[in-house]
């Protein structure tokens, strides 16, 4: 095998991961073509030691410090297909390059699916955003929005007022029952049931059906999700519905698919995600393949 491990995605999860590996010298391939998902937000907040800096800074340190290791390479390119070969897998790329490893850590993260409301898109990670712990502080106490997207966009009009004072637009999603309203109240959250019809302005003013405007500091949003590549899927990992969207099922401490040898971390085999959360999987993902070099003999 050329390498012992080949990582698919080098964000922030695979960075971690490959970190974790290099330190235990083992030979690693970091594959990946730069689509982080957060690449469209300014700047990151959350991350203990690196809050407020921008997501590309962040991830081009990470990248420098993890290729001083001499046994670390990285391709700038995508995984496109990925198939056990002898004692390891053969992973294929879209410039049509072959590598090969005894393992196969996959970190290629999620593609969030916004619902389609006009401006929405134009906005999202500056003004338009899912996670209130990533960028409610910034937005200063002012108004907040929180557009429904499915059943769960009730937990997050519920935690937002902490935040600021909170509308929760229900655009016939969703309709909050009896219990479901007097909570709403009892945080303050003004619901408004009709429909958005756009978002539009420097920030995220809500603009309704009827022509009314709302105007809104910042809005929130919980997109669906998909894990971002196919090499999970065609490689027959076991998937787990979450409340999102499907992410790939691993085991909890080492992260080993249902696949023997195929490991996965990040947003991509989590519920939920954020760049702590990715770097603390990514940690977790490296030492559980590591371990799986040292003790066991598959594939």
């Amino acid at each position: 095998m050329e390498y012992d491990v080949i990582i698919a995605g080098g964000s922030y999860a695979g960075m971690s991961a490959g970190l974790q590996l290099a330190r235990a010298r083992r030979k690693v391939l970091v594959i990946d073509a730069g689509e982080r998902r957060n690449r469209f937000a300014a700047t990151s907040h959350g991350f203990l030691g690196q809050d407020g800096r921008a997501p590309d800074d962040i991830a081009d340190d990470a990248r420098t410090q993890l290729l001083a290791y001499p046994t670390v390479k990285w391709v700038s390119d995508t995984a496109t297909h990925a198939a056990r070969h002898e004692e390891g897998f053969i992973v294929e790329t879209t410039h049509g390059q072959r590598y090969s490893a005894r393992r196969l850590l996959l970190a290629t993260g999620i593609i969030d699916e916004l619902p389609a409301v006009q401006g929405l898109a134009e906005r999202w990670g500056q003004s338009v955003f899912h996670c209130p712990y990533c960028h409610g502080y910034e937005l200063d106490q002012g108004p907040i929005g929180s557009l429904a997207t499915s059943p769960m966009s009730l937990h997050h009009a519920l935690m937002l007022p902490d935040w600021g004072p909170t509308t929760f637009f229900t655009n016939g999603v969703f309709e909050p029952d009896p219990e479901q309203m007097a909570s709403l109240e009892q945080r303050g959250v003004t619901v408004v049931a009709e429909h958005v019809e756009r978002i539009e302005g420097e920030q995220a003013n809500v603009v309704l059906a009827s022509g009314g405007v709302i105007a809104i500091a910042g809005l929130f949003v919980l997109p669906r999700t998909r894990v971002a590549s196919s090499l999970a899927q065609t490689l027959g990992c076991t998937f787990e519905d979450g409340p999102l969207g499907a992410f790939i099922q691993c085991d909890p401490m080492t992260r080993e698919t249902s696949l023997s040898g195929v490991f996965a971390c990040g947003d991509a085999a989590m519920p939920f995600g954020s760049v702590a959360l990715a770097v603390g999987d990514g940690v977790r993902a490296g030492s559980g393949v590591h371990r799986s070099l040292i003790f066991q003999t598959h594939p």
